[in-house]
């Protein structure tokens, strides 16, 4: 897939991206070798090839849900500005 320069000053104007205009070329360039090398990927045959999550058949060693730390939300409420019926009261600030 090839592209214009005049696209290249399109989507950087929409990307909000300054690219000086003697960089034009060289960045057509560059995203024109990338492209190709997306369309490269996408020719690849997949059809028999199962959907992975990791490459390396790695699997997440899980700890005990377990409690490690005492209750102190008494001692953090007493400190807060404003509290009620255990619960921290905020300003409002969406009407």
């Amino acid at each position: 897939m090839a592209i214009e320069q005049d696209e290249i000053g399109k989507i950087a104007e929409l990307a909000r991206i300054r690219i000086a205009e003697e960089q034009i070329g060289e960045v057509t360039q560059r995203i024109t070798e990338i492209l190709g090398m997306v369309d490269q990927l996408q020719a690849a045959d997949t059809a028999g090839v199962e959907p992975m999550a990791n490459p390396l058949d790695a699997t997440q060693r899980l700890r005990e849900d377990e409690v490690t730390e005492i209750n102190r939300r008494e001692a953090f409420q007493a400190i807060a500005p404003a509290v009620e019926n255990g619960l921290y009261l905020v300003p409002k600030v969406i009407e």
